[in-house]
C-alpha cells in the first residue's frame, strides 16, 4: 500500500499514519525525519542538504525529492509506505511522480483530512508540554490532574512557540497557499480520498480503512 497523507497542521496525520503503519506493516516517512537522518549519515543528498541548511537557506526541491527517492528504495518500503508531510507543493508532486515512475512504483491512494481552520486553532493552541519529560496534554481534551503540572513527573507544563495562535494561523495560511492545490492535483489523478477529520479518531480510521480496502 503506497499512500500520501495530506492535511493542515493539527489535522491528525501523525496519529492516523501510526495506525496505518501497524495495520499494513509499512513505514511512515516524514520528510523532516529522513532529512535529518540523511544529514547525520552524510549521504550524498544529505551532504547537499547540509550545505543549504548551514547557510540558513531552504533545501531545494530537487534535494528533498532525492532524499525521499533514496528512502523509498530501502528494503522496508518493498510492500509500500506512507508519506507524511510530502509533497508540499505541486512542483514536488510532479517530481515525486517522475521518481515513482522511474522506480516502477505507483501511488495507491492520497488521503486528505479536512478540518475546520478555527477548530485547528483551538486544537493546537490548547496543547501543553512537560518541560521535564516531554509528555503532552491538552487544556480541554486531555488536561492534567493538577493545573499546569505533569501527571507523570510533576514537571511544569508550557506552550511551545509553534502552538501559539499567531504562529498557527501563519502555518495554516502557508498550507492553504502551497499545499491545498495538491487536493485538486490528486483528485484529477483519480487517487484522492477526502475524509472529515473532525470526526473522532477511531471513526476516521475506520472510514479510511473501509475506503482503502474497497480499492
Amino acid at each position: 500500500m503506497k499512500l500520501i497523507l495530506l492535511g493542515p497542521p493539527g489535522a491528525g496525520k501523525g496519529t492516523q499514519a501510526k495506525m496505518l503503519t501497524e495495520r499494513f506493516s509499512i513505514p511512515q516517512i516524514s520528510t523532516g525525519d529522513i532529512l535529518r537522518a540523511a544529514v547525520k549519515d552524510k549521504t550524498p543528498m544529505g551532504l547537499k542538504a547540509k550545505q543549504y541548511m548551514d547557510a540558513g537557506g531552504l533545501v531545494p526541491d530537487e534535494v528533498v525529492v532525492g532524499i525521499v527517492r533514496d528512502r523509498l528504495q530501502e528494503a522496508d518500503c518493498i510492500n509500500g509506505f506512507i508519506l507524511d508531510g510530502f509533497p508540499r507543493t505541486v512542483a514536488q508532486a510532479d517530481a515525486l511522480q517522475t521518481s515513482l515512475e522511474e522506480m516502477d512504483k505507483a501511488l495507491d491512494r492520497v488521503i486528505s483530512l479536512d478540518v475546520d481552520a478555527e477548530a485547528l486553532v483551538e486544537r493546537l493552541t490548547g496543547r501543553r508540554t512537560c518541560k521535564d519529560c516531554g509528555r503532552g496534554y491538552h487544556v480541554q481534551f486531555d488536561p492534567p490532574r493538577v493545573d499546569a503540572l505533569c501527571d507523570a513527573c510533576g514537571g511544569s507544563l508550557f506552550q511551545r512557540d509553534d502552538d501559539q495562535e499567531e504562529t498557527i494561523r501563519k502555518r495554516l495560511q502557508v498550507y492553504a497557499d502551497q499545499t491545498s492545490p495538491l487536493i485538486s492535483y490528486y483528485r484529477d489523478a483519480d487517487v484522492l480520498i477526502e475524509l472529515d477529520g473532525m470526526q473522532p479518531i477511531p471513526q476516521v480510521q475506520e472510514k479510511m480503512l473501509s475506503l482503502l480496502q474497497a480499492g
